[in-house]
């Protein structure tokens, strides 16, 4: 079975499902991660964006959903407001989950990713026990409409996520892999990661990074190819684990995010069947 190549919505900047299609088919693919909380706000009908998208021949492989009051501007900045980590927004946070699971539910789509938060690593960190719960209560919202969860790499290292990953309890919930996070963020070498987490790996996000020079501040965000993830290396990694999952292009920060994306998917094509990974 080959992993499925497809873009998260958000990197096409959409203004509508019928720009979403046209920006994806534009970009030379057919599957897409989507951006749920748009439809769960109203701005873009369920039944409207499920209906333009097959129409254009595109499938909706997988979602992703948004925290509140997260704030990015600096590394200090999100690992105070990320995830679920932030009390005052937890109600809000569960209240999204659950309209986003129902909505994920309609749409036929089986996996949606997010960013935990911050998650401490030491098992007697009240915090972090205080977020197990509430990922926990998430995972079961979602679970119940017959979705499974996937965790933002990154935030945290390979180590930490594993370990909160088998202290949840909940067998079917991973990691979002994405390798440029992890650079972005200092948490470590993808390769590496991508070793530990095999297991436990969903869904790939096809994104690049370079660290940064000044511990403390964010690494950055590069067009695939010209950052420091070792692609080869990642994709022999997953030819060894023999990883079945999707393959989501991301692309967040420049100006050219269609011609960016366009020469991510040939590169990850090339690479990817030079290390016999099967891509659709």
């Amino acid at each position: 079975m080959a992993n499925r190549l497809g873009v998260c919505s958000w990197s096409l900047q959409p203004k509508s499902p019928a720009d979403l299609a046209r920006k994806v088919k534009e970009v030379g693919l057919s599957a897409v991660q989507l951006a749920l909380d748009p439809l769960r706000r109203g701005e873009w009908p369920v039944d409207l964006t499920r209906e333009t998208l097959a129409a254009a021949g595109i499938e909706i492989r997988s979602g992703m959903m948004a925290m509140q009051g997260e704030d990015y501007s600096t590394l200090e900045t999100i690992r105070r407001t990320g995830g679920v980590r932030p009390d005052k927004h937890w109600k809000a946070n569960l209240a999204a989950a659950e309209r986003n699971a129902a909505i994920a539910n309609r749409l036929d789509v089986k996996l949606v990713s997010f960013h935990a938060g911050f998650i401490p690593e030491c098992d007697d960190d009240p915090q972090r026990g205080i977020m197990l719960e509430r990922l926990r209560a998430i995972v079961d919202c979602f679970e119940s409409h017959g979705v499974r969860v996937a965790f933002e790499t990154g935030q945290e290292t390979a180590e930490t996520l594993e370990s909160v990953l088998e202290q949840l309890g909940r067998g079917k919930s991973g990691a979002n892999f994405d390798p440029a996070n992890i650079i972005l963020y200092g948490m470590g070498d993808p390769i590496d990661a991508l070793k530990r987490l095999a297991p436990f790996v969903r869904q790939i996000h096809v994104k690049d990074a370079r660290p940064t020079t000044a511990p403390g501040t964010w690494g950055t965000e590069a067009p695939v190819g010209d950052g420091a993830v070792d692609w080869t290396a990642l994709f022999r990694e997953v030819a060894q684990a023999r990883l079945r999952c999707d393959l989501m292009i991301e692309r967040e920060a420049g100006e050219t995010h269609i011609a960016d994306i366009r020469l991510a998917r040939k590169l990850v094509t090339r690479i990817a069947t030079q290390e016999g990974v099967m891509v659709s």
